[in-house]
């Protein structure tokens, strides 16, 4: 890898020398900050797409937007999505990239400086890996694994190369996000002991059944099975409904509740829960073919406060009014927030005959600006300064917030309250808890070892 580390090293210090280079903070404390830089002569970024439908080519357009980043590469188990990403690609940029059906031969390409990987969640874990081996950069779609273990393992490969990686928890580049948790952090809202998050997905209908059939012309459909369980192929288990079953995700819980469990406990200062007690079912739709739940309610238990996840499909009428958010509850105030904007709605009290708010009450603060888009380009400046400090969403972050999803999951399976003994990393006294912690790994594939 001689040639791709001088490569990274000159884009970097190339960067660092340009006289020139301005950059403008937005006056939003870290990790949750945008940043506009003149980058124009510094020399371009090769992007790789590793996984080319849904949000891993929302993901690249947000970069290819960005100053002197190009798209050389893609890589798709599907030639009909390939074909498809090349022809947008060259529509975008002018330029035809190279296409790949084995994301392996795309890592050999010593032009590719930085991938994306927006697979399906059970490949995740042994793509970055490989990626951050060959001494690619990486921006890897949420949640970051499949299961605990690949999280951690992941968390470890990141430090072992020494690799910039940025998770597309992209909530964090939003600025209202960030000037909500330092209203949060505060005090003004008083002791806080509840925070809700949710996710009702009206929009989400229930699965057909459809029969087993053989894999579409064009599809490798072994090589998208990797190191899942082999099964006969199913439309309702490809591309975007990979989802809903066990074998290559988690389910809403994974899925949307990274991104609202990550902002809450990035505005409480947590990490790990003491215990875990979730219910929920197949309510909503008991006969369709998908796996993970339609209804579920799961409570962390943290040091000093309850977080509750809540998730619903084919209903919008979440809490406040809002399909989607936190909210942070206190004995003076709650702040909700979600993707549109975030309020306080304060506590009252009578004195002397009159209604007195205990917290100042604040309208709407509406979200403004391109989080997707300032995700992007955090991910760039910190390859283009070498540094990670400017990476709006690290590893850990991603970590953080998939591990607790996954324990929510884990806590569904065994029905049960469930306690996390932190100095172990494992469950008390739990041997069928502690099992699910665990990847499993199929079809001669192995995890990885780090």
């Amino acid at each position: 890898m001689k040639d791709q580390n001088s490569r990274r090293k000159f884009i970097q210090h190339s960067t660092l020398a340009a006289a020139g280079l301005t950059i403008t903070n937005n006056l939003i404390a870290k990790p949750f900050s945008t940043f506009t830089a003149d980058l124009s002569s510094a020399e371009t970024i090769n992007f790789g797409l590793i996984g080319c439908n849904g949000m891993g080519f929302t993901d690249l357009r947000a970069h290819l937007k960005l100053p002197n980043v190009n798209c050389v590469a893609l890589a798709d188990v599907d030639q009909r999505v390939l074909d498809k990403r090349s022809a947008e690609v060259n529509e975008l940029t002018g330029k035809t990239p190279e296409t790949y059906t084995d994301y392996r031969k795309l890592l050999d390409n010593k032009d590719v400086d930085a991938v994306i990987i927006g697979t399906p969640d059970h490949w995740h874990c042994l793509i970055l890996i490989d990626a951050c081996k060959a001494g690619k950069h990486v921006y890897v779609e949420k949640p970051l694994g499949n299961s605990v273990e690949e999280c951690n393992l992941m968390a470890a490969a990141v430090k072992k190369y020494d690799s910039i990686v940025q998770v597309g928890q992209w909530q964090r580049s939003g600025g209202h996000y960030g000037n909500a948790i330092r209203f949060v952090q505060s005090g003004k809202l008083g002791k806080i002991r509840l925070v809700k998050c949710w996710a009702y997905q009206g929009w989400m209908k229930p699965l057909s059944p459809k029969p087993d059939t053989t894999a579409p012309e064009g599809v490798d459909y072994t090589m998208w099975l990797g190191p899942a369980p082999e099964r006969p192929f199913n439309e309702n288990r490809f591309h975007f409904n990979f989802r809903w079953f066990w074998d290559y995700a988690g389910g809403l819980m994974t899925d949307w509740g990274v991104h609202e469990i990550d902002i809450a406990l990035f505005a409480m200062k947590a990490t790990a829960p003491k215990s875990i007690l979730a219910s929920g079912g197949k309510f909503a739709y008991p006969n369709d073919p998908s796996e993970t739940p339609d209804t579920l309610q799961t409570v962390f238990e943290y040091d000093d406060f309850n977080l509750l996840w809540e998730h619903a499909t084919g209903i919008d009428g979440g809490n406040y009014g809002r399909t989607e958010g936190i909210a942070f509850i206190g004995n003076k105030g709650t702040l909700v927030l979600n993707r549109g904007g975030w309020e306080v709605i304060p506590e009252t009290e009578e004195l002397d005959g009159k209604s007195i708010d205990k917290v100042e009450r604040m309208p709407l603060q509406k979200a403004t600006g391109d989080a997707i888009g300032n995700h992007a380009q955090s991910f760039v400046d910190a390859i283009r300064s070498s540094d990670k400090s400017k990476l709006n969403c690290p590893i850990e972050a991603g970590r953080i917030a998939a591990v607790n999803a996954h324990m929510g999951n884990i806590a569904f399976k065994t029905g049960r309250k469930i306690y996390w003994d932190e100095a172990k990393s494992e469950f008390k006294d739990d041997k069928e808890a502690n099992k699910l912690l665990r990847a499993n790994y199929n079809n001669g594939w192995k995890l990885p070892v780090v």
